[in-house]
């Protein structure tokens, strides 16, 4: 196999462990906290997971070990999108496992949750898994989007975790994944099968966070990575000075991807999502704020600018909102197939204002064509609009574009107005992790194991104290029910993890709040580089700004 040097590199890095995970596994005991509850919503919540509600936090702590010695063979999954660091999960994992025990087995269950069902699998080796270690992607066994949620899912599960006399099930996933690990842990708590289920916290969007998870790993890499390109993009604006450049990123429910990569930048103009649902502003209010930085830039002679947008940015102008749930409903059951036959999108046109209500519809004829066809395009499995395939970015340019039109035959805007488009998306998910999210990474999956050692289940592997260097993290375990509450989904009322938004009210959005005003009109500009691997700790090893902002 051919090796690029950094890989080769990479390889033989050793990620940094919490100062208690040190000690060798034969010198970590359990400190119990206290009992805990949901977050919402609690009758129901305890209702449902009558065998896993209520436990209790616990941290690890120096002291001789006290769990039951026992062979353990463990069974582990990749679930949903990519995310940088989850090799390192597997490996950490996998040491722990091997360092308590050379005979204890895991195995990589492949394809994501449907490996699981179908016992499709491969068992790691030393040779295998030193092939992974420190590297991006989810190749190692592949990961999927299927959902564990029904009882014939759980009972081809528990046949599987029985053919292989499994102990324990690791689901390294994000708030859906863990809610059916949750979920999971219960049933075969319910069950007395024996297999406990921990689950890890996954997702590059940064939405699965709390009061327990600071961080969801992979958020640092892809931030950074997105961070280095918008840079880039910023530098080059700086050096051509003739084009705005309008830039997508990842991040459909929260904006924290967003902000993150605004406070590594400084562009002229990050929109939040969660500030555009609170103000209830809309289409025209956030046209006439681009439009209004690009106005008085380019009457200073500065014709070029970086605008960052929130992937699932319409979804949080309630305008827009209305019409996406308007055109779900236009559309549902045989709808769908009666409006694809039309003959052409004029035809398909009338179709939509006739179905439309006259407020919607008006949102929707202000919408460049382009745009307005998107909102039509394949549906989810659910029969509703993807958003994700909403080219926000070009839909706010466009508006943009017009309004400055209008403003320039007035009188008042000056300038020329360029347009560049960009999406990232792809490129930071499977990039090389981080040192932080190396270390993270490892140091999740090695106490994911000290949690199965212990005999917990339905626990989220925690790491805490992030912002200070691995020495001082703390390493732990909180129920997974503690983050659940109870949400409507597809008509029905389902126990979910609550999806964490950007607090207007943070310290991270508050730093970006104050110093916008300024970004939006002078070029502060910052360049963050690439991702750094080798060099002085205060470079290698930085968390992210939101992190830091948050703990200081």
């Amino acid at each position: 196999m051919n090796l690029s040097p950094l890989q080769k590199a990479r390889y033989q890095y050793q990620p940094k462990l919490p100062g208690m995970l040190r000690n060798g596994i034969a010198d970590i005991c359990v400190k119990e906290g206290e009992a805990t509850q949901s977050v919402a919503d609690q009758d129901k919540i305890a209702a449902l997971f009558p065998n896993t509600y209520g436990k209790k936090e616990i941290t690890f702590v120096k002291g001789t070990n006290t769990s039951v010695a026992k062979k353990q063979v463990v069974g582990v999954i990749l679930s949903g999108g990519q995310a940088p660091g989850g090799h390192n999960v597997v490996c950490g994992l996998y040491d722990a496992l091997k360092a308590t025990d050379k005979n204890n087995v895991l195995l990589g269950f492949k394809g994501g949750p449907s490996g699981l069902i179908q016992d499709s699998y491969i068992e790691f080796t030393d040779e295998f898994i030193d092939q992974y270690r420190n590297t991006g992607g989810f190749d190692i066994i592949g990961s999927g989007r299927t959902k564990l949620e029904t009882v014939a899912q759980f009972m081809e599960v528990e046949k599987v975790a029985q053919k292989h006399g499994l102990t324990a099930i690791v689901i390294i996933g994000g708030d859906d994944s863990n809610t059916n690990a949750a979920v999971l842990a219960e049933y075969m708590a319910a069950k007395k099968t024996g297999v406990q289920v921990i689950g890890c916290p996954k997702t590059i969007d940064g939405d699965l966070k709390n009061e327990d998870i600071e961080a969801s790993f992979g958020f640092d890499t892809a931030t950074k990575t997105y961070s280095e390109l918008i840079g880039n993009i910023e530098r080059d604006a700086n050096s051509a000075k003739k084009y705005w450049h309008f830039i997508k990123v990842m991040g459909r429910s929260a904006s924290h991807v967003a902000l993150e990569c605004a406070l590594e930048t400084q562009p002229n103009i990050c929109l939040i999502g969660e500030e555009v649902a609170a103000k209830k502003m809309s289409i025209a209010q956030i046209t006439n704020y681009i439009a209004d930085a690009v106005e008085t830039r380019g009457n200073n002679g500065e014709n070029f600018g970086v605008a960052i947008i929130p992937e699932g940015i319409v979804e949080f102008v309630p305008e827009f909102s209305a019409l996406i749930k308007e055109i779900n409903e236009l559309l549902a059951g045989s709808k769908t197939e009666e409006f694809n036959a039309l003959p052409s999108w004029d035809a398909k046109y009338d179709f939509i204002k006739k179905g439309l209500s006259a407020e919607s519809f008006a949102v929707f004829e202000i919408l460049p064509t382009g745009i307005q066809q998107q909102l039509f395009l394949e549906r989810d499995p659910h029969g509703n609009v993807q958003v994700s395939l909403i080219e926000s970015e070009k839909l706010f340019s466009e508006l943009v574009k017009n309004e400055l039109k209008k403003r320039a035959q007035a009188g008042t805007y000056k300038g020329k107005f360029g347009q560049q488009h960009h999406f990232f998306g792809y490129e930071g998910r499977c990039a090389f992790p981080s040192n932080f999210d190396a270390d993270y990474c490892y140091s999740l999956g090695y106490n994911a194991f000290m949690l199965i050692q212990y005999g917990y289940t339905g626990y989220l592997s925690k790491v805490s104290n992030l912002s200070k260097p691995a020495e001082e993290w703390n390493a732990g375990g909180m129920p997974i029910t503690k983050m659940m509450n109870i949400e409507r989904r597809n008509g029905e009322d389902k126990p979910v993890i609550r999806k964490a938004l950007v607090e207007l009210d943070g310290k991270p959005f508050k730093y970006f709040e104050a110093h916008r005003d300024e970004w939006a009109v002078k070029t502060s500009f910052t360049y963050p580089g690439a991702i750094q691997y080798y060099g002085p700790s205060e470079v290698c090893d930085l968390t992210t700004r939101t992190l830091w902002l948050e703990k200081g």
